[in-house]
């Protein structure tokens, strides 16, 4: 009797164990790794434009002021790159599709004020996903 209980014990823990294993691994949504081509300068360039990017389902954000290339981790069924955009131009850096505002962009300091006029064809262009 005492082998028998102890048996049902082993078997019970082994089906309980896979159980959380499969929703652990079923809870965890898909992500996608993209970069889009963000116009800035500097560091609070840099400190901006990350912390529009952050939005709800994006992991993470990084930007570099070399390749002007900010790089998202993001959850596609809670945000867009669309919706990431939108945000980091509102906030005054343009970005391959969309044009920042003159006001946002003119309220920028000195020093984060890019080239707008030199790269007008690279915000004209969209990008493929």
């Amino acid at each position: 009797m005492k082998t028998i209980k102890t048996l049902l014990a082993i078997i019970l823990l082994v089906a309980t164990g896979s159980g959380l294993t499969a929703q652990t691994t079923a809870k965890q949504p898909a992500t996608k790794t993209e970069s889009i081509k963000v116009l800035g300068n500097c560091d609070m360039c840099k400190t901006r434009i990350e912390k529009a990017a952050k939005t709800d389902g994006v992991k993470s954000a990084s930007w570099d002021s070399k390749t002007k290339l900010l790089t998202l981790n993001y959850d596609p069924s809670k945000t867009s790159i669309d919706a990431v955009e939108k945000n980091v131009a509102a906030v005054g850096h343009d970005t391959e599709k969309y044009k920042a505002e003159d006001k946002v962009y003119n309220a920028l300091p000195g020093c984060c004020k890019y080239d707008r006029d030199g790269n007008s064809e690279a915000a004209a262009h969209t990008h493929t996903h």
